[in-house]
């Protein structure tokens, strides 16, 4: 495989934070984890500092930044805090996501068509900074068409409505959703675009979206945590890797 099709992956480690938070002590360690994900093959280490700080913490970015070879994709909600923080930090991408306190975890696409004005005022000194911008949104035409107009270089199309599909065995909503993903992957690709996605791919959904061609990177966390319960983090994501591969192979 070329390097101009290879398929880059981005590893969230948001919830190694999770189970190291969950005793208020320092292990698991966010850290290592970022270490070993970058020496097993990921592409770049994708870290949400979330207004609530449930996971990912300020010292946990401020250590990504100081240790990090591969790029860091921070996700941020659109508020004045996270801005000033990565303007401080600089990191290599910021990816601008939906932010809702009781959620779970990110539920849908940001709303950037209602948004527009707000958003483009909110992205510009990020831009400026050096940082690549990325909208984390749904696979809707307007939707895109509103993170071109505000000068993203960067959307992040959100996997969930697939995977979710997938997983209850709802095989022709699945099949609806992947070809929804794929009209939409070219147009943004067409609009000159880079195009992303992410958001509950597992081993078993991960190809079909791998395997659209305007697609440069997948952004895996949650799922490859936990498999590494059983397999180890490096294991999980060679595993991964080797999908994804072959799926664009």
């Amino acid at each position: 495989m070329t390097s101009k099709n290879k398929l880059r992956l981005g590893v969230n480690i948001d919830h190694v934070a999770t189970v190291r938070n969950a005793r208020g002590g320092p292990y698991p360690d966010p850290l290592r984890a970022a270490r070993i994900a970058q020496e097993a093959g990921a592409d770049g280490i994708t870290a949400h500092l979330r207004e609530d700080r449930r996971h990912i913490s300020d010292a946990d970015i401020e250590g990504l930044m100081g240790v990090l070879s591969v790029p860091l994709n921070f996700e941020m909600a659109a508020t004045d805090e996270m801005q000033a923080i990565a303007l401080r930090h600089k990191p290599h991408a910021v990816c601008i996501v939906p932010e809702k306190r009781e959620e779970r975890t990110t539920e849908g696409g940001l709303e950037v068509a209602r948004e527009e004005n707000r958003l483009a005022h909110f992205i510009a000194p990020l831009a400026d900074a050096g940082c690549r911008v990325s909208i984390f949104i749904a696979a809707e035409r307007r939707q895109i068409e509103a993170a071109h107009r505000i000068g993203a270089q960067v959307i992040e199309l959100h996997t969930g409505a697939y995977c979710d599909a997938h997983s209850e065995g709802d095989f022709d909503m699945r099949d609806a959703e992947l070809e929804r993903m794929r009209e939409m992957a070219a147009f943004a690709h067409d609009l000159g675009l880079e195009v992303h996605a992410g958001h509950g791919l597992t081993y078993d959904t991960v190809q079909p979206v791998a395997a659209f061609p305007e697609v440069v990177e997948l952004n895996i966390g949650h799922f490859l945590i936990g498999e590494s319960i059983f397999r180890g983090l490096a294991p999980a994501i060679t595993e991964m890797r080797r999908l994804m591969d072959e799926a664009r192979g």
